[in-house]
């Protein structure tokens, strides 16, 4: 059954998956109540067991999400300007019910946005969402943008990695304590960030001279973007989620 849920997921279109994200984490910050935040919160973590990444989405809700809503609760819940509804008094301050659920909602949006994408990164290669960005019309150069961004952070590691086994190689002591971690990190900062500007010094002249800047060439890719016939109806079902959030908020404006 996992298998099926995780090959069904991968032979999405990116850019399905991207709108997916993108319209349940606005729909959360339009709807006027965050219980639905925190409805998708379940339905996705229930989606993330079936694939394997049930662990991870809950080390996510509790390392960042729990002191993210006790942070925001604090603030808002204790000392926001909308409070006019009291309902619990501390005697150095008092809770509202408006700070309380104004502080759910950017608690449960927030969360929505990175469960969502963080789901979206793990089953998809950065390399098929730029293709299928491109494709999609967005420009080769934006594209090449975006997955140099995506990534400069695995490079980092690898090269962060790479430099500390060859230190270790030569004796450097790079465990044991926070003081003996530090000093070993420290001296791999410059090495790191100077690999990584030749590095992208490097890329950029190849892409130069494979002809990447030429115009009025319609340019060709080795990554076989992907399509599924659950893409059009994932693209219905996000567009009608937008909307029946745009009308809750109407209504609940009107009312």
């Amino acid at each position: 059954m996992s298998n099926k849920i995780i090959c069904f997921v991968k032979e999405l279109n990116p850019v399905t998956k991207l709108i997916l994200v993108l319209c349940l984490g606005v729909g959360c910050m339009i709807y006027p109540s965050p219980f639905l935040g925190y409805g998708i919160l379940i339905v996705t973590s229930i989606f993330g067991g079936f694939i394997g990444m049930g662990k991870k989405i809950s080390l996510v809700l509790l390392e960042f999400g729990v002191p993210v809503t006790f942070m925001l609760l604090f603030i808002q819940g204790l000392y926001s300007p909308k409070n006019f509804t009291i309902i619990a008094d501390l005697g150095f301050a008092q809770v509202g019910l408006e700070g309380t659920l104004y502080a759910l909602k950017i608690s449960s949006t927030l969360l929505v946005f990175l469960c969502t994408f963080y789901i979206f990164m793990q089953t998809t290669k950065n390399s098929e969402t730029v293709a299928a960005l491109t494709q999609s019309g967005l420009n080769m150069k934006i594209g090449y943008l975006i997955l140099a961004s995506l990534n400069v952070v695995p490079q980092m590691q690898r090269k962060v990695k790479i430099i500390q086994e060859a230190q270790e190689s030569r004796g450097v002591e790079v465990t044991g304590n926070f003081v003996q971690r530090a000093k070993a990190f420290f001296p791999l900062i410059g090495p790191v960030v100077l690999s990584s500007l030749t590095d992208a010094q490097e890329r950029g002249m190849t892409l130069e001279t494979r002809g990447f800047s030429i115009n009025g060439v319609k340019p060709t890719s080795f990554i076989e973007v992907k399509h599924s016939n659950a893409d059009p109806l994932l693209k219905i079902f996000s567009g009608s989620f937008i909307v029946f959030c745009i009308l809750k908020r109407f209504f609940e404006m009107r009312g």
